[in-house]
């Protein structure tokens, strides 16, 4: 006769906090052997997370509006620069970028959320989990680092004109095949070991193992955190600054030769440039903190709402973008309307002579003009 597995005692099931009675009396090893790693990263990556069904509902709520928004500002600016050559400029191909990285954004992050969240669960299996993580992660810092080459070759042009970097399609598309591939390994390192894509928070969207406490997820985190975050802020923060310092000299020079008041034009130039950047801040911010604090301090105990909303944060910055843009660009803003119109809307003449920023240097400045801010 087979004698079956004597159980264990209680004090030893209290002993061992981070095994289950179940896992302990399944086990034919002794009482002291640990499980296999395998059956610990299930344990980790499949827990339960309790949260009341209304709140799921909320979020599918709020997410389905964001991937409606998300989807239709970017195909609409995608359709509008497709239907309109000659928005196919060297710094307006960076737009067509970012259109197509943030509608990526609202297909696979947001609509996914959308339906999970619905569900109540990530029912869809391990292997779109990882997916998600993946494609989110990706194509959240193209946009990212899209905005800031942007900015860059704003600066370029507006406080650099006789600095030889001339702007043209050549070095728009190398500029941005460098940034698809920069982001792309960072997108594709959790895939082959360093960090890793995992459910988070409330177990309906996935992203990086932001709770994994070992070496190597936070040697990830931290350079990460600096390359993909800290420095495009710095140089957008930096380029922004130097562009509106600049024109404002600039304007000024205009001024006091006879020129135009151009007072509402700087402050529309601020007020887009403010947006521009508490948008990107409001949006990655909190992503990034996270990340941070995860680092500073391991043994913190994040509430699994907490842990998601950064991600739910990064996915509305598809929603600005297009907005920002269609306000600052009047020309931009001229194609769309009429798209919008089916081609009733007749743009008004414009009645300040603008001036374009690849020759804003003093001496070709006419004194009865205005310089047009962005």
């Amino acid at each position: 006769m087979i004698r079956s597995p004597t159980p264990p005692c209680p004090e030893l099931i209290h002993s061992l906090p981070h095994r289950s009675i179940v896992d302990i009396m399944d086990s034919n090893s002794t009482p002291w052997s640990s499980p296999p790693a395998p059956l610990q990263a299930e344990a980790v990556t499949v827990a339960p997370t309790i949260f009341p069904r209304v709140g799921y509902s909320i979020l599918s709520f709020l997410m389905f509006i964001n991937t409606v928004l998300s989807v239709f500002n970017n195909s609409l600016a995608i359709a509008v620069m497709l239907k309109n050559p000659s928005l196919l400029q060297p710094i307006n191909i960076f737009i067509l970028s970012l259109a197509v990285s943030d509608l990526m954004i609202g297909l696979c992050g947001s609509l996914v959320v959308t339906i999970t969240n619905y569900h109540g669960s990530f029912f869809i299996g391990h292997t779109a989990c990882v997916f998600q993580g993946f494609a989110v992660n990706y194509f959240g810092l193209v946009s990212l680092c899209t905005l800031t080459l942007l900015a860059y070759e704003r600066y370029n042009v507006v406080c650099k004109p006789r600095a030889g970097l001339k702007l043209t399609m050549r070095r728009s598309i190398i500029g941005l095949l460098f940034v698809w591939t920069f982001c792309l390994f960072w997108a594709v390192t959790p895939l082959l070991g360093w960090s890793s894509y995992g459910p988070e928070g409330v177990q309906t969207s996935c992203s990086l193992a932001w709770e994994e406490r070992s070496w190597n997820n936070y040697s990830y985190l931290i350079l990460y955190t600096l390359l993909c975050f800290i420095f495009p802020v710095g140089v957008i923060i930096y380029c922004y600054c130097k562009v509106l310092t600049s024109m404002n000299k600039l304007n000024k020079s205009v001024e006091l030769q006879g020129g135009l008041s151009c007072r509402r034009e700087n402050k529309h130039a601020i007020n887009m440039v403010l947006a521009m950047i508490i948008a990107f801040f409001v949006c990655w911010l909190p992503y990034t903190a996270l990340s941070v604090v995860v680092v500073v301090d391991p043994e913190l105990h994040i509430p699994p709402l907490v842990a998601t909303m950064p991600m739910y944060f990064a996915k509305t910055s598809p929603v600005y973008n297009p907005i920002i843009y269609f306000l600052s660009n009047k020309q931009f803003r001229d194609a769309t309307l009429e798209v919008l119109s089916c081609s009733r809307y007749i743009p008004h003449a414009s009645s300040r002579v603008s001036i374009n920023m690849r020759s804003l240097n003093r001496r070709s400045v006419n004194t009865h003009s205005k310089v047009s801010p962005l």
